[in-house]
């Protein structure tokens, strides 16, 4: 129960912060969706996306973590629905593209997983704010 505890608590310490996180894990979200969720769905000019697999997952898998990352997950970060265990695949995701599959890119190309990785990072830590799902979950279930 204490677990439950730590992964939903999330309170930013005062109303201005809660909304600026608030703030941010929504623009955060949208924007993964838009630029990279909607490549999942419609791909790059009417081509299908191919999502590179550099840990040579099978293709379905490696597939269906990457579609979850980018579509499935920017949800549950705009509603704070368990966000501190959705954002994990992204930050596996990212993190990958970073370290993996971008290794030997220029640093313009490396930033945007490097900066996604770092933004989600910082949502595991501070968690979604008072604004959000787990919020009202935690004081529903752990009211004093």
């Amino acid at each position: 129960m204490e677990i439950l505890k730590i992964i939903l608590f999330t309170d930013a310490g005062s109303s201005i912060n809660n909304w600026a996180v608030f703030g941010f894990r929504v623009l955060l979200a949208v924007e993964l969706f838009r630029v990279h969720g909607l490549k999942k769905f419609r791909g790059n000019n009417g081509k299908p996306e191919v999502v590179p697999n550099p840990l040579g997952l099978p293709q379905a898998l490696n597939n269906l973590v990457a579609t979850f990352s980018d579509t499935v997950v920017p949800a549950l970060v705009i509603l704070g629905i368990g966000t501190r265990l959705a954002i994990l695949p992204t930050i596996g995701v990212t993190s990958i593209g970073y370290f993996v599959v971008h290794r030997d890119d220029p640093i313009a190309i490396r930033d945007v997983p490097y900066t996604y990785t770092v933004c989600f990072l910082f949502l595991l830590f501070m968690g979604p704010g008072s604004i959000s799902a787990d919020h009202y979950i935690y004081l529903n279930l752990f009211k004093n």
